[in-house]
């Protein structure tokens, strides 16, 4: 094509390795990077015009992935190629998330959430988000969905939306990301339908340290990485009051004994584990001596 100055690069991505991949491919100058939903659950990575795109080499420190296509392309086609991979789909009992562009609303009876397709966390595809929308679910039909609620690396701060969608109040929201910030307003406007003027949660951009994160909390959501979680551990328990709970995800199923440990060790006592494909989450509830 005498245009073509968009890339997208498809890739065949084993989910040990996606998100390390993440921060490399962004560092590489990546414009945005998603999962389909939907087998083969093939990743996609997009480079903006003017971009020169890391060398394929570099893929090689990831084991298993696999650069499955380059295809260049020119402005014209820029909006229908971001759009492929990402169709609607249900989450749990409760929840039809759509992306921004497809205008049929979901089903009467679920909650019609409204994304922007970008980072593979915070657009409800990945496995991990889906898990802990789902036991948020479960938390909201026991009762037990109590402010105030803290997301620790929110992301696009879909989980809070959903949270308060469930009835949750008093929720705060953080990423040490600052593209979080405008993510997470973007996700409130996106949603406006469904508000109806309310505010769903605070937000800042920092860290477990900010005074807006001080607690006690009745529950944490933290759906990040495992040694984040570890290393964030003693921190998330001085912020949680007493019978608290937590959803802890973004854990792969291999080091689901390695977690539990590493919560039951800092007074959280898991309750519940589910899974999908490679990864699970955990609910768990703060205990004291």
């Amino acid at each position: 094509m005498a245009n073509a100055t968009h890339l997208r690069w498809k890739l065949e991505v084993p989910d040990p390795q996606e998100e390390a991949l993440c921060a490399w491919l962004e560092g590489e100058g990546s414009s945005a990077f998603y999962r389909e939903a939907d087998p083969p659950q093939a990743c996609f990575a997009y480079f903006p015009p003017d971009q020169a795109p890391p060398d394929a080499a570099g893929l090689g420190a990831f084991p298993g992935v696999r650069l499955l296509e380059a295809e260049a392309f020119g402005d014209e086609d820029w909006l229908a190629k971001s759009r492929e991979g990402f169709d609607a789909f249900n989450v749990g009992r409760r929840f039809h998330v759509r992306p921004l562009w497809d205008e049929t609303p979901g089903p009467a009876d679920r909650i019609d959430l409204v994304v922007n397709p970008g980072l593979a966390f915070g657009t409800g595809g990945h496995e991990t988000t889906r898990l802990c929308m789902e036991l948020l679910e479960e938390l909201a039909a026991s009762g037990r969905l109590k402010g105030p609620i803290l997301d620790i690396g929110a992301g696009t701060g879909i989980l809070s939306l959903a949270a308060h969608l469930l009835g949750g109040q008093g929720l705060t929201a953080f990423d040490i990301d600052p593209d979080c910030g405008p993510a997470m307003d973007e996700l409130i406007e996106l949603n406006a339908h469904l508000l109806k003027g309310a505010k769903p949660y605070d937000s800042f951009v920092g860290t477990l340290e900010h005074p807006q994160a001080a607690g006690p909390f009745a529950g944490l959501l933290a759906n990040i990485l495992l040694l984040t979680i570890q290393d964030l551990l003693p921190r998330m328990a001085e912020v949680s009051a007493p019978g608290g709970w937590l959803i802890a995800s973004g854990i792969l199923a291999e080091c689901t004994d390695e977690a539990l440990l590493s919560l039951a060790s800092h007074g959280f006592r898991p309750e519940k584990v589910v899974k999908e494909g490679e990864w699970i989450a955990i609910l768990a509830t703060r205990v004291t001596a």
